[in-house]
């Protein structure tokens, strides 16, 4: 008899019915690599099905977690600069000086974590308003505690990232949800919006600390992953 905790539902908004999800038709610039990206929650997944103000579909699948391994980056093990310096490396970032570029480099050689034993990854979900943090932060504008949180704003989520084929073999599509977006493109807008303003009003003018670390503080002090100042 299957565990019941081996076992949960997944969705994935999309514009299409997804019935064979395909590793090797994975894009391998997604934000933790090449992969199945899904949710756990479906009101989030409806949304991004009509992210393009397109109707859309919310597939639903169930994966047997029994035997795979997970790299949970909101765990609690994990500190938000392991989640960034992935995101640097599979994502196209705009980096207007030669700080950032420095910085881009150092967290990736520091900070990187691989996905490559893992079968699932899951983590915060990039879209345009946590691409805006994630800049902020390494063009020095922006400290690590407010970058921490920044990126609690707009309840955005988590979403996990099937990764390897064994992790595929255990996916077994269950069905599909037509969803319309008249309903949940405004939705999908009104959480962009609402992370946007709280990031204007809040974070952004939010007041800075003597013991605040940016990144410009982890460059010249060689911070690693093991420094208490950044757990």
């Amino acid at each position: 008899m299957k565990n019941r905790e081996d076992s949960g539902l997944l969705y994935h908004g999309s514009w299409v019915i997804v019935p064979f999800p395909d590793l090797a038709k994975g894009k391998a610039n997604n934000d933790y690599g090449r992969g199945f990206y899904c949710t756990a929650e479906i009101g989030m997944a409806r949304e991004w099905a009509c992210k393009d103000g397109t109707d859309g579909f919310v597939n639903t699948y169930q994966l047997n977690k029994k035997g795979l391994s997970e790299l949970n980056l909101a765990d609690g093990t994990h500190t938000v600069l392991n989640w960034i310096a992935m995101l640097l490396k599979n994502r196209t970032f705009h980096l207007s000086s030669p700080l950032a570029a420095d910085a881009r480099d150092y967290l990736i050689a520091h900070f990187s974590l691989d996905p490559g034993p893992y079968d699932l990854v899951t983590g915060y979900r990039a879209d345009d308003s946590y691409f805006q943090y994630a800049e902020a932060f390494v063009q020095n504008t922006l400290s690590l505690r407010g970058l921490g949180r920044a990126l609690n704003l707009g309840r955005l989520g988590l979403q996990t990232a099937l990764v390897s084929e064994k992790a595929f073999q255990q996916l077994r599509f269950v069905s599909a949800e037509p969803v319309k977006k008249e309903r949940y493109y405004p939705k999908f807008i009104d959480r962009d919006i609402s992370a946007r303003m709280a990031w204007k009003n809040d974070v952004r003018v939010g007041r800075a600390y003597r013991d605040d670390l940016f990144v410009l503080d982890i460059l010249r002090e060689e911070i690693r992953n093991d420094d208490p100042r950044v757990q």
